[in-house]
């Protein structure tokens, strides 16, 4: 029974075969779109690269993740970030902010290798980590280093000048407040000069009237 079965499943499919019908799939499958977080940023950089960092418990380098690694920088608040994701599982093996403090540096003996201190939040909060990154080439080295140091002296630039925004901000907000104050001394100079007018207008009135009484009775 299963042979005979098994013969007609044969035929059916060799009928396809000859007259190239298609079938239909029985299930369809729905696009589904994927967001990675890096949709309003513009990618400054973009390597190959192996990552390290350094275990301060077994004092040795471990391998956090081979895969490319960005620098962001973000549409509307212009900060850079780098951010690393594992070529096949697209885990995030880094995340952190560009700032101004950091500083990179070519690891002590392998030209193709640079290190960074960093305060990351690929695990999901900030840890304080020593980063090593590998790249195939010498030139793909230098290409990091120097555009993670230009960033990070770009940061710094913009700092300087928010807080010259806000050392400005904050003298025009003291010197309206200045102002302010005069225009109410001011005020309070006037109301106070009108009342002692007023005081002494009452008291010329008062006196005239304690003198008519007088001239009355002669």
């Amino acid at each position: 029974m299963s042979s005979k079965v098994e013969e007609e499943e044969v035929a059916v499919h060799n009928e396809d075969e000859d007259t190239g019908a298609q079938i239909a799939p029985i299930v369809r499958l729905e696009e589904v779109s994927v967001t990675t977080g890096e949709e309003d940023e513009d990618a400054l950089l973009d390597l190959k690269s192996k990552l390290y960092r350094f275990d301060k418990d077994g004092n040795q380098w471990k391998e956090r993740g081979a895969g490319t690694v960005k620098l962001l920088k973000h549409k509307v608040t212009g900060k850079v970030r780098l951010v690393m994701r594992q070529a096949k599982t697209l885990k995030i093996c880094a995340n952190h902010l560009v700032l101004p403090s950091m500083s990179v540096q070519e690891h002590a003996g392998n030209d193709k290798s640079c290190v960074w201190h960093a305060t990351d939040f690929a695990d999901g909060e900030l840890k304080d980590e020593l980063f090593c990154i590998r790249f195939g080439s010498v030139d793909n080295c230098k290409t990091f280093m120097e555009k993670f140091q230009e960033v990070a002296d770009s940061q710094s630039t913009k700092e300087e000048s928010e807080d010259k925004d806000a050392s400005a901000a904050a003298g025009l907000l003291d010197k309206l407040s200045v102002e302010e104050k005069k225009t109410e001394d001011v005020s309070k100079e006037k109301v106070t000069e009108e009342a002692s007018k007023e005081e002494t207008l009452a008291a010329k009135e008062e006196k005239k009237s304690e003198e008519e009484p007088t001239k009355s009775e002669k």
